[in-house]
């Protein structure tokens, strides 16, 4: 509705501006017949003339029509006219205006909307999906499709929409009104126009398989320097600064070359356009003066100035075919490309009815097996463990051996393969998601820590903020005495990654935002590999206290002679090897105790060292 009102009151310009014309014609006219001497033949002339005027309002729009027939009544002076002319212009022109501001504000930040609205569900749905996924897909294809492609569909809804009705409506305007007006000569002038359209279209098919390539350039480009700003320690104690720049050199030269070619094709648009425009117009002055010279079709200098006019406001719109087209084939593209993930099922789901109740932290696993469905990795086979509530259980094993797979299973990031897992005698299956990992504390191997304050990591998991817990977690976790040593304590920022943080310091911060939340059930998942020997004592001490009424599962490569384990579990190949307490295992004198006795060779090594 805004965009006809709009170019309906943006229409009515040329109509005025052609009476305006053609009154000073009129009048010009009207000065010279007073200095000759009047007789018949002149008065003939001038009664036709007017005759003629008559005629040609007809053509007008019905508002245009009232605007002259009151000013046919009133009969204001020349200067008057023109005056009155030029006010009711700028008021079209307001008005036109005001309603062109209503139809931004309603499509564009419609479409700002809808990018909101798309970019929240795209980043919900990828919160849904399972572990797996993410395994086979790259974030930088994550990232790109959330805003690239959400950003060209926005395109679509915003802006090709709003050219695209604006094209329309102008062009149906312009044509009604130069048909209305002059038939043949609205075909002369428009000859141009269709071929200026089609070469736009062409030119930008162009330009877009070229921005294609010339994006997937520059993403090359900003991944090489983004991996040489994160790997910088790497780049240089290998001293590969020069290498390093070559590459990205490489990569810059061929972005800069892809981008001037483009440059190069982009300078057709805009002479092209300014060419076929200047064509029409030529041909609107040519032949609309020639029927003026010659008195044919009625046409006079006002048609010509409507025509040269209506061809201006033509110029945009038949040049933005090309760019809307453009826009929705790139929008169709990206839309699918969301859709693609849009439409993907997450392996891992909620039950229909599903059980939210406290954990007590009852284990069993009953034959369960385990296949990678991304790799096909036979991770677990017929693996039975019963861990009662309260039990300390240590999994120790070779790198690759099944370890995190445990881990993986009881967060139900996976859903075994066959068997089934049980807590507290249900199968885990149809717990609450939710409800199920906020009763279970994770360590990960690889610590991942947040871009923010050392507070606000350690207290990750909670949703109600509390610094009495923080400190006392870190306390557990044996790191408070070094974080009370930073500049800003806990409210120093932390770099990306933890990447301001030793090795040791981050995984003790990742074990107290795991020992923060008090849950029933712990997972450490070889977690003190980066600590010390004097620190992982200590740790270990507060772990005990800390642990002694829940369910702990520490998975690790080495052996805590320290800790007082119910049952330690070997596993060798996905499946359990060896049993028992430690005494129990030192006494079978197998795996168990061959990883024992080299750690305690390699201590005695360390000890001489």
């Amino acid at each position: 509705m805004f965009i006809i009102l709009s170019n309906y009151f943006r229409i009515l310009s040329p109509q005025i501006t052609g009476y305006v014309v053609n009154a000073v014609e009129k009048e010009l006219t009207d000065s010279i017949s007073r200095k000759k001497a009047v007789d018949p033949a002149n008065n003939k002339a001038i009664i036709a003339e007017e005759k003629s005027q008559k005629k040609d309002t007809a053509n007008y729009d019905i508002l245009v029509k009232k605007f002259i027939r009151k000013m046919d009544v009133a009969k204001p002076s020349f200067g008057k006219k023109v005056a009155i002319c030029s006010i009711t212009l700028l008021v079209l022109a307001l008005i036109s205006g005001f309603f062109l501001f209503l139809m931004r504000q309603t499509i564009i930040v419609m479409s700002r909307h809808i990018e909101y609205d798309q970019k929240n569900e795209i980043y919900q749905h990828y919160q849904k999906l399972d572990l797996n996924f993410y395994k086979t897909h790259s974030t930088g294809d994550l990232m790109s499709r959330m805003a690239e492609d959400v950003s060209r569909v926005r395109m679509f809804t915003g802006p090709a929409i709003m050219y695209l009705s604006n094209l329309l409506v102008v062009i149906g305007f312009s044509l009604f009104f130069m048909i209305k007006k002059d038939p043949l000569l609205t075909l002369y002038v428009l000859t141009p126009l269709p071929i200026l359209a089609f070469t736009i279209y062409y030119v930008n098919n162009i330009i877009n398989k070229r921005s294609e390539h010339i994006q997937a350039l520059l993403s090359n480009l900003t991944t090489n320097a983004q991996e040489s700003y994160s790997g910088i320690r790497v780049i240089k104690s290998f001293v590969q600064e020069k290498s390093m720049f070559g590459f990205f050199n490489k990569n810059s030269e061929d972005y800069r070359k892809n981008a001037t070619d483009l440059a190069k094709i982009e300078s057709i648009y805009f002479p092209s356009m300014g060419l076929m425009i200047g064509l029409s117009t030529l041909l609107t002055i040519m032949i609309g003066g020639y029927y003026v010279i010659y008195g044919k079709h009625n046409t006079d200098i006002g048609t010509i100035t409507e025509f040269i006019i209506y061809i201006t406001m033509l110029m945009f719109p038949v040049s933005a075919i090309g760019w809307v087209a453009s826009m929705m084939q790139r929008a169709a593209a990206s839309q699918k490309r969301l859709n693609e993930f849009l439409d993907t099922v997450p392996v891992i789901q909620n039950p229909a009815n599903a059980i939210s109740k406290k954990l007590e932290g009852d284990i069993l696993f009953d034959n369960v097996e385990f296949v990678y469905p991304n790799t096909g990795i036979h991770a677990l086979k017929n693996f039975n463990l019963h861990i009662k509530k309260g039990q300390k259980v240590a999994i120790i094993g070779r790198t690759g051996s099944g370890k995190t797979t445990i881990a993986q299973l009881l967060l139900r990031m996976y859903d075994p393969t066959k068997g089934t897992l049980l807590i507290d005698g249900v199968d885990i299956k149809k717990f609450d998601l939710q409800h199920l990992r906020n009763q279970l504390s994770y360590v990960p191997q690889d610590v991942f820590l947040f871009s923010d304050t050392v507070s606000d990591n350690i207290q990750f998991g909670l949703d109600m903020k509390n610094e009495d817990m923080v400190k006392q977690a870190a306390i557990y976790a044996s790191v408070d005495k070094e974080i009370l040593g930073f500049a800003n304590q806990y409210a120093t920022m932390i770099g990306e990654r933890g990447v301001t943080l030793s090795g040791g310091q981050k995984q003790r911060i990742s074990i107290a935002r795991s020992l923060i939340k008090d849950p029933e059930i712990v997972v450490f998942d070889d977690c003190l590999s980066a600590i010390d020997a004097r620190t992982e004592k200590e740790i270990l001490n507060n772990l005990y206290e800390y642990l002694k009424s829940k369910t702990a599962i520490i998975i690790t490569h080495r052996i805590f002679s320290l800790f007082d384990f119910d049952m330690i579990v070997v596993l060798e190949d996905g499946a359990i090897v060896e049993t028992g307490t430690h005494q129990q295992l030192l006494a079978l004198n197998g795996y168990y105790a061959y990883l024992y006795d080299q750690q305690q060779q390699q201590k005695e090594e360390n000890a001489r060292i």
